[in-house]
């Protein structure tokens, strides 16, 4: 079998939540699959408002070009506000996917709707800008933020039961049949609490890697006709565009 070599990028530059990323991410691959976690030398260690976005950006687009030249077959952009898809989208020969896309598209497909489970009150607003972009606002029900930072996913202890706590409200104030974790940084507690509440809880980087993969088995990529062709400034981040 072909190897297929995914890049998973997490755009904030701490480096544990990379790894944690990554062994989600390995853990969904399929056969011959070879997942490469990264993440940027520099920029902002968790994100958490518009700033920190654009922050992170610059980095993404880092990631992407060096994952071109190392020949990458495709690409996931590990933070739920997705920073930086859409350029990304323009540099990468390859399929990127966005954890919020995926993970509101696969929660689609569960039930008449789903709940979003995500970190700060101010992350709210860009979630359910998503949902509108992304076309799947008709079954996100409702979006909680549990008032974790980013950065107290990896060390707070009480941020699982806080979490859990969160999609119990959820589900019961939404009427909703699926939770959507809202932060590559709770990737590694869907399963638990999937049995917790008996309900299928999605988590996007886990979702994205499948989507990137079943892309690259497919032979499909972005469009490159229009919007999403190679920008014709060929800067530090861009590939070589055509002639």
């Amino acid at each position: 079998m072909t190897r297929m070599r995914l890049k998973i990028i997490n755009p904030n530059s701490t480096a544990s939540m990379t790894a944690k990323i990554g062994r989600c991410a390995r853990a969904v691959a399929g056969e011959g699959v070879i997942i490469e976690a990264t993440n940027p030398r520099k920029g902002p260690p968790a994100i958490e408002s518009h700033t920190d976005a654009a922050l992170a950006v610059p980095g993404v687009l880092e990631e992407i070009a060096s994952g071109e030249a190392a020949g990458c077959d495709g690409y996931v952009i590990a933070c739920f506000g997705d920073p930086g898809l859409k350029a990304a989208r323009e540099l990468a020969r390859g399929p990127v996917v966005g954890i919020a896309e995926a993970a509101m598209r696969t929660a689609a497909y569960l039930g008449r709707g789903f709940s979003v489970v995500t970190t700060l009150p101010r992350t709210v607003g860009q979630a359910l800008d998503l949902a509108d972009e992304y076309g799947v606002s008709r079954s996100c029900l409702g979006i909680h933020a549990c008032e974790i930072s980013v950065l107290d996913l990896e060390t707070d202890p009480q941020a699982r039961a806080i979490i859990l706590s969160a999609c119990k409200e959820a589900l019961a104030g939404d009427g909703s049949d699926a939770i959507v974790l809202g932060c590559a940084g709770m990737a590694d507690l869907c399963h638990d609490l999937s049995a917790a509440l008996g309900v299928s809880v999605v988590d996007g980087v886990t979702a994205a890697t499948l989507a990137a993969e079943s892309l690259v088995r497919l032979q499909l990529s972005t469009g490159k006709l229009n919007e999403f062709a190679a920008p014709l400034w060929t800067g530090p981040h861009a590939v070589p565009c055509r002639p």
